[in-house]
């Protein structure tokens, strides 16, 4: 279940307002609402399922920043002929921690690019920050923890901690989900066919999301295979 995309991002006045009319259709909505949760890591502490982008938006407060990675065109042989729509792979997040990769298909560019903005906001997760690497130890939040792995389609990829002042020694595709994550330094190790940005990017917040799951013993087989 989607609900409509309405916008939280002209101020706080019309955020107030924006707010008022929404009319929560789930539980967790309703918990939101009335003030019983008050941020995104209730959320995934309790394992509730987010249905609404309303939710995501309010407990950002409007400051869920989006980013357009690529748009590509998809073409389907009909008896008809060729039907064309409009692919878009869209990034949000709050750079704090909280970062959702989503593709959007429509007959047109701007309704692809909403509706990819609407799913990522659904489909956004938590990220685990540190320090990892051994030769900064300063104990802040700017970069990954340990070594991650991630793969989408023929790309498989490592995130590997980097020490601070370092940079995002990356892709694009890859940059911008991890700038959206709150990630300012680490090192990528990237093997497949990584021009297909979209890919790209979801094996990139794959990776990012196993920083907050169990490693089961079949991802050691994978990870000495890379």
């Amino acid at each position: 279940m989607m609900s409509k995309d309405r916008s939280f991002r002209k101020g706080p006045e019309s955020f107030r307002d924006a707010f008022e009319e929404w009319e929560p259709k789930t539980k967790l909505g309703r918990l939101v609402k009335e003030g019983q949760i008050t941020s995104l890591g209730q959320i995934f502490e309790n394992n509730y399922d987010i249905r609404e982008a309303e939710i995501v938006e309010f407990l950002t407060e409007g400051e869920l920043e989006e980013e357009v990675i690529s748009v590509d065109i998809c073409q389907r042989q009909t008896d008809a002929g060729e039907k064309s729509r409009f692919k878009a792979t869209v990034a949000v997040g709050n750079k704090e921690g909280f970062v959702g990769v989503a593709e959007g298909k429509h007959k047109e560019v701007g309704p692809a690019i909403r509706k990819g903005i609407l799913i990522a906001k659904l489909n956004i997760a938590p990220i685990r920050r540190g320090c990892g690497s051994w030769e900064c130890r300063c104990n802040t939040l700017h970069s990954v923890p340990f070594k991650l792995v991630g793969k989408c389609g023929s790309i498989r990829l490592e995130l590997i901690p980097g020490p601070k002042g370092l940079g995002l020694v990356a892709g694009d595709a890859a940059k911008t989900v991890l700038k959206l994550a709150g990630i300012e330094d680490v090192w990528e190790k990237t093997f497949g066919r990584t021009r297909t940005s979209s890919n790209f990017a979801k094996a990139t917040w794959n990776a990012l999301k196993r920083s907050y799951k169990i490693m089961h013993p079949i991802d050691w087989v994978e990870r000495k295979r890379l």
